[in-house]
């Protein structure tokens, strides 16, 4: 008996126009050997040049398709989430693969309830000992940091100070962003940069990364943000109802202080409980705009007005800070996503057991 061809959608994801990710050629050519017939949006890839013969290569098994019928597959990949009207337009028992943060989207958790789709949330992959198998964190970090430095490149027409002193990041959490938030700062966001500053005889710059005892005594953390040029919040939060930093300690940064996000969580503050960002009080950024000035007219349409949100200090934050070199970004989730396609090619979803493979497990 022969197996009928699972069917994936590749809807466009409408987002901001800086938003230009999609899942490359290449990656469609690996859905197609594994079996999979491919239904990909019309116009999708556009943005990054690439042409419907880009992807179909003469091959009957892709077709293109309107955006209606992509969400209509067995199976529908996107990167980001779908608009919640959007969700409609999925099956029920279909299978939905996209960058869901059911952690932080509660509402978003229901709605999938509600309509009966299947889910695979990309960021909740894990493997055996809990680490996330679908991740661009190392881009979260270096993206972050290199727009924080160049504001202070670009303010101050170097990163040479006249007093000689290097400069200081204060780096809030110790996960895997964390880290990589550590070797980014070290390297002044930019390896080439950080190579030429060496050249002048450059001092570079200190990273200090603390963890929750130390976020939690406001009598250290005021000490330290005298001390701090860039304040980067890469935290991990218990309780994402309470921030790390109330907006009253950000007035104890310098004037001169960047604060990077690169946690980007949302305010959701009709979720029970509700969501709040970790910085509290400041916006939140997307691949059109991820640099505010304290004075930025933007800051009051991005922040509720019960949040506080009188103490600012220019802010780089984006939601998608890997989107910033989107190519790179997309080759890099294929590699990790290849091997869990192919336990979804030869495995249904319900069928998918915590007795299987590793990627079977990790799924």
């Amino acid at each position: 008996m022969t197996r009928k061809a699972k069917r994936i959608g590749f809807p466009r994801m409408k987002q901001e126009a800086g938003e230009k990710r999609i899942f490359l050629p290449e990656f469609i050519n690996q859905m197609i050997q594994l079996g999979f017939v491919i239904c990909v949006e019309e116009g999708y890839g556009s943005r990054l040049g690439f042409s419907e013969e880009f992807y179909k290569q003469g091959d009957p098994r892709v077709r293109i398709c309107s955006r209606e019928e992509c969400f209509a597959q067995d199976y529908v990949v996107i990167l980001r989430s779908p608009k919640n009207k959007e969700f409609d337009l999925i099956q029920s028992g279909a299978c939905l693969i996209s960058m869901l943060h059911f952690p932080t989207r509660p509402k978003r958790v229901q709605l999938l309830k509600r309509r009966k789709i299947n889910a695979i949330s990309l960021d909740s992959i894990l493997n055996d000992t809990n680490i996330r198998l679908i991740e661009n964190m190392k881009a979260v970090a270096w993206n972050g940091l290199e727009a924080a430095f160049d504001i202070l490149e670009n303010r101050y027409g170097t990163l040479l100070r006249e007093n000689g002193r290097p400069w200081k990041t204060l780096i809030l959490g110790t996960g895997m962003v964390g880290k990589h938030a550590v070797a980014a700062a070290t390297k002044l966001g930019n390896t080439e940069r950080y190579n030429d500053h060496v050249l002048e005889n450059g001092v570079g710059n200190i990273a200090i990364s603390v963890g929750r005892a130390t976020t939690s005594n406001p009598a250290i953390m005021k000490k330290l943000f005298h001390e701090t040029d860039i304040l980067v919040d890469a935290a991990y939060r218990r309780d994402t109802s309470r921030p790390v930093v109330p907006n009253e300690w950000i007035s104890w940064l310098p004037e001169h202080a960047v604060i990077v996000d690169l946690a980007v969580d949302p305010y959701t503050l009709d979720a029970t409980p509700p969501v709040v960002r970790g910085v509290e009080g400041i916006p939140q950024g997307n691949l059109d705009q991820y640099v505010f000035h304290p004075d930025d007219p933007h800051w009051e349409n991005t922040v509720p007005e019960s949040i506080p949100s009188k103490h600012r200090r220019t802010t780089v934050t984006c939601y998608s800070w890997p989107g910033i070199h989107p190519e790179t970004c997309m080759r890099h989730y294929a590699r990790q996503l290849l091997p869990l396609m192919e336990v979804l090619a030869e495995k249904d979803y319900e069928m998918l057991s915590p007795q299987g493979n590793y990627f079977e497990r990790a799924l």
